[in-house]
């Protein structure tokens, strides 16, 4: 009998008996290929990407959201040798264009920018959902948190956190708040606020934070709940009162604004975040590789200088962390809607 062995399985052994050079050859070829199957495997890996991949945007253009994404999306795309290009697809809440994404191959060609909103307040919130946040996405990594801020007009006999719960109490049906709408995050930390003062204020929803801000500098209303960067301007120029921003930390933007922890409510934190998903059962080494350039971009100075000015605190981490943190939220979240009863049809 002729055994016909390659010189690269052969090289791996040396004539010690027929018997023991023939074993040795079986486990050297089956190691070859091996190798050769591995090999062919990363080969394929790293050819992605090979075209341009698409960044599901849920909500209309122009608004911090779509231009976080955008920011994001330039600077991926160079990293990854292709373009990232933004697709909005708004909604329902951010539900349609979210959904699109559960849907799509999870081939690393389809991504969404995840906004809390969608991803950890509607579950609760709408009567049905297209979508489970845990079970349909790979997530890829957190973009960033928007601080919020709680303002007052300046006439509002409001001044601190303590005058906004000792007037509400005292104030026949309560004191109004508005926000961008009904299930926001501005409206869950509205909710949340209530539930750990006693306070007696009533929200008032609208359809987007820019009426909602027009009414209170107008003095329509006293209060509202919005991000940070829609408010800076008229805190700056002195047409709104800021009372406290709920974030772990005083904004960098407004330094001399209390946190509601300093103002005497513990543990008191809600910020809006922005994070990248993709379709579950991403491959794992695209996952691994997409939040390694997330986190290079979001450590890029440029960068977060950028998000900074929209209002946005840069915090790159692992996918890990950044689905943690949305399961803690669903929780969270889930608590204080059911507390405060709130649903959409």
């Amino acid at each position: 009998m002729k055994i016909h062995v390659s010189k690269s399985v052969k090289s791996l052994c040396s004539p010690h008996g027929r018997r023991a050079w023939l074993s040795c050859v079986a486990i050297a070829a089956v190691s070859v290929l091996s190798l050769g199957g591995v090999t062919t495997a990363a080969q394929a890996q790293d050819g992605w990407p090979n075209k341009p991949i698409r960044l599901v945007v849920p909500f209309t253009p122009g608004g911090v959201t779509d231009t976080s994404a955008r920011l994001v999306a330039e600077y991926l795309g160079k990293r990854l040798g292709q373009n990232v290009v933004v697709d909005n697809k708004p909604g329902a809440s951010g539900t349609i264009g979210t959904s699109l994404v559960k849907s799509a191959a999870p081939d690393g060609y389809t991504l969404v920018l995840g906004f809390d909103g969608t991803l950890v307040i509607a579950p609760h919130v709408l009567v049905k959902l297209p979508f489970d946040t845990l079970k349909d996405f790979t997530s890829i990594g957190k973009i960033g948190d928007a601080t919020l801020i709680l303002v007052a007009h300046p006439d509002a006999p409001v001044k601190s956190l303590a005058d906004v719960i000792a007037v509400s109490k005292s104030t026949p049906g309560g004191l109004s708040f508005g926000t961008s709408g009904t299930g926001g995050t501005p409206h869950i930390a509205g909710e949340l606020l209530k539930l750990k003062t006693g306070a007696k204020l009533v929200h008032v929803p609208y359809k987007g934070g820019s009426q909602a801000m027009t009414d209170v500098v107008g003095g329509t209303i006293p209060l509202v709940y919005t991000a940070v960067a829609g408010a800076h301007g008229f805190v700056k120029s002195g047409k709104l009162h800021a009372v406290a921003v709920s974030s772990a930390q005083r904004s960098s933007s407004l330094p001399d604004v209390p946190t509601f922890i300093e103002a005497g409510v513990p543990d008191f934190v809600v910020n809006s975040w922005v994070g990248l998903l993709a379709p579950a059962n991403l491959p794992p080494a695209i996952a691994n590789r997409l939040n390694a350039d997330l986190n290079a971009v979001l450590n890029d100075p440029a960068v977060r200088e950028r998000l900074r000015i929209l209002g946005i605190d840069a915090t790159p981490g692992s996918a890990e962390q950044f689905r943690e943190e949305m399961r803690r939220d669903l929780a969270r979240y889930g608590q204080v809607v059911k507390a405060a009863g709130i649903s959409v049809e």
